[in-house]
């Protein structure tokens, strides 16, 4: 299953780590996921969704 957002499709998002001597490796930026049962027109369904979809109202919980 993608770490990915359901409603909105957001994503990781990928960076560098740089040290105080400036050395550069890979990092990434997960997406604060959480698992909700939502309400999706006359039935609930069980759904990854951001936390700021979640604060926005983009969701309703069911």
């Amino acid at each position: 299953m993608p770490q990915q957002c359901e409603i909105c499709g957001k994503k990781p998002q990928s960076g560098s780590r740089i040290s105080h001597a400036h050395n550069v490796t890979k990092r990434r930026w997960n997406v604060n996921l959480r698992s909700v049962h939502a309400r999706v027109g006359a039935t609930t369904r069980r759904m990854r969704v951001c936390a700021a979809c979640l604060r926005s109202g983009k969701v309703v919980k069911a």
